[in-house]
């Protein structure tokens, strides 16, 4: 996603951690159990087993209903790639874009830079809009990042680890090789017209650690 408009200051951004933080300890009971459930049916792999690597803690907070298409992946859809994005906005802003119906947006995650936090927003299963050609959204799982490509201050040790987790394993789920050639970013989607996650994304620390 690349909305454009000034980056707020890192002490806006650490309170935007410290926002998610309240948040996930304000969830119910009954959308702790269902962000749990959530979780353990997306680590199981396409054959109900587990995978070799174990997917992170995730807080389940949909999105609309207007911006995926609900499928059946990946018996309908293979499951090639990973596609690695940066927002352009804060978490709580890009989670209101992914939950407006008249945004036609979503991913599947999405990682706060402070903390690491991890939002899933559409089910594995789905195909999220998130890449801007089709073919690659219904083979693809897609990765926000918190931040703005300009802005390397964004992309904090935390965000790293819990989004190299993610990948990992989702990589093992789907037996995608974790490479550059199959973990790409958004940039590099045929006909994409957007830069992220831009020059200050460090591949070579983020591929080593999803092989860690």
């Amino acid at each position: 996603m690349e909305a454009h408009g000034s980056a707020p200051s890192r002490r806006s951004l650490l309170r935007s951690g410290a926002y998610l933080g309240a948040a996930a300890l304000g969830l119910t009971a009954a959308s702790a159990a269902h962000a749990s459930a959530a979780g353990a049916a997306e680590a199981a792999g396409p054959a109900g087993r587990l995978g070799a690597v174990a997917y992170p803690p995730t807080h389940w907070i949909p999105a609309s209903t207007s911006n995926y298409t609900v499928a059946s992946r990946p018996t309908q859809y293979s499951v090639d790639f990973v596609v690695i994005h940066v927002t352009q906005e804060t978490f709580p802003d890009a989670r209101d874009i992914f939950q407006n119906p008249a945004k036609k947006v979503s991913a599947h995650y999405m990682v706060a830079s402070a903390d690491g936090y991890i939002g899933q927003f559409v089910r594995e299963k789905d195909v999220a809009w998130h890449a801007g050609n089709w073919d690659y959204n219904t083979r693809s799982i897609g990765i926000e990042h918190e931040g703005w490509v300009d802005q390397p201050a964004y992309f904090t040790d935390a965000l790293y680890a819990s989004s190299a987790a993610l990948t990992a394993a989702v990589c093992d789920r789907y037996a995608i090789p974790r490479t550059r050639a199959h973990i790409i970013a958004h940039s590099e989607v045929p006909g994409a017209t957007h830069t992220d996650p831009g020059k200050y994304w460090d591949w070579a620390r983020y591929i080593d650690l999803v092989n860690a």
